[in-house]
């Protein structure tokens, strides 16, 4: 029977492997893009042997939908909305916004990769496009989530509206962020943009409520 030193050592090895494979493929993936993206150029650049790779992930698929799934957990940590003691609700979502932004720098691989996917058609939808949708559906209910806590007044028509305003407007900003780099500051743009949606919606709910 083997040790359980020996079996945690094996696990922690196993766990080290994963995550050495999932960085690879985010770097490969990153410059050129899926269909560029193959088990071969992920072994090389992780120096693991592909049959390593084939243990831990189906298929390159599999293993494109594990980097949206990674990255994506990391960014939704960020994801909530400071208590009343943070302030007023404009202060709250102010400061929700930059820690979304802040872990969109940190961890872009889910949002870059997934946007890739998301804009493709193909015969086969590929497995890490679904992920990608879901996770957006749970991004989407945290907003849902905090527009029904912060402005109670609006109605249903209106959360969805400005939920998917929100989504489409932090989508762009992200993009501009891909194509300028560091010269823009994804920061103050998603404080501006929660800024203004919030606006919005209790302007919306102002007019609900007449």
């Amino acid at each position: 029977m083997a040790r359980p030193q020996t079996i945690g050592k094996k696990r922690a090895n196993g766990v080290e492997s994963r995550q050495r494979i999932l960085d690879a493929a985010v770097e490969i993936a990153g410059e050129r893009g899926y269909e560029g993206t193959s088990i071969a150029a992920v072994s090389a650049k992780c120096g693991l042997p592909a049959s390593s790779i084939y243990w831990h992930f189906k298929d390159k698929d599999d293993l494109i939908a594990a980097v949206i799934e990674r990255s994506f957990e990391t960014w939704l940590a960020a994801v909530e909305l400071p208590g009343e003691e943070a302030g007023a609700p404009l202060e709250r979502v102010t400061a929700m916004a930059a820690s979304v932004a802040k872990s969109l720098i940190e961890a872009p691989d889910f949002l870059r990769l997934g946007l890739m996917l998301a804009l493709e058609r193909r015969p086969t939808e590929p497995r890490g496009r679904t992920v990608f949708l879901q996770v957006r559906d749970v991004a989407g209910a945290k907003i849902v989530e905090m527009a029904q806590v912060l402005v109670p007044d609006l109605d249903e028509e209106s959360v969805r509206l400005l939920t998917a305003y929100a989504v489409a407007g932090a989508d762009g900003l992200f993009v501009q962020r891909e194509i300028h780099g560091d010269a823009v500051d994804l920061v103050a743009l998603f404080e501006l943009h929660a800024q203004l949606v919030y606006e919005a919606a209790t302007r919306m709910a102002a007019r609900s409520g007449r």
